[in-house]
């Protein structure tokens, strides 16, 4: 099955909307992330067709639990999930950070050749990190532990706000293990079309 036909019957089994030009971007994105792959080695999945299922139809899976307003994406490495989050969700205000240089230079020249307005890429470490303003919703796609991933990024997560993880198997280890003033507000398991594995979205909030 080629990736653009792999893409049309992913995104109609995750009953996502998406329009042809929304398609065509993240069909041009799956292209970048190849061609950038042979040189700076930035996922090491390199069958397109394995990137879709993989990278495209796992982003998109978590689209609609991710709430409207501005989103950053910690660790963000190939962009990912926020990228196709930005391409599938226009209104959504995406904010890309990573530690890498040369995923950061990827995220940016991807940003600009696809023409997505609506995403900013920060080159830097979020624990170091002080933006002027925080954000309501913060995502992390195989970043680190849970209590990793809180301790660093609390800072910038404004009141009310939360965290929302992506993981493989429910990890209750690493639930656990979350820091003091943190608990799980939802556990949401995750069907990605073509990928034979658990995935599973952990929403993280302040306790009350």
């Amino acid at each position: 099955m080629t990736p653009e036909a792999r893409l049309e019957r992913g995104v109609a089994e995750l009953g996502i909307e998406l329009p042809p030009e929304a398609r065509r971007q993240l069909l041009a994105y799956l292209l970048l992330l190849e061609k950038w792959n042979r040189v700076y080695n930035l996922t090491a999945i390199r069958d397109a067709s394995e990137m879709v299922s993989n990278h495209l139809l796992d982003s998109l899976a978590v689209a609609p639990h991710i709430p409207a307003g501005p989103l950053l994406d910690v660790g963000a490495g190939a962009g990912l999930p926020g990228l196709p989050l930005a391409i599938a969700r226009p209104a959504l205000e995406v904010t890309l950070i990573d530690a890498s240089a040369k995923k950061a230079a990827f995220m940016q020249q991807a940003a600009t050749e696809l023409g997505l307005a609506n995403v900013t890429v920060v080159h830097g470490r979020a624990e170091g990190w002080t933006p002027p303003l925080s954000f309501p919703s913060i995502v992390s796609r195989a970043f680190a532990s849970l209590a990793g991933f809180v301790k660093a990024a609390r800072h910038l997560l404004a009141p009310g706000g939360a965290f929302y993880a992506m993981k493989g198997r429910r990890p209750d280890a690493e639930i656990a293990a979350l820091p003091p003033g943190f608990r799980v507000r939802d556990l949401i398991d995750l069907a990605v079309p073509g990928l034979d594995a658990q995935r599973c979205l952990v929403v993280i909030e302040a306790a009350r």
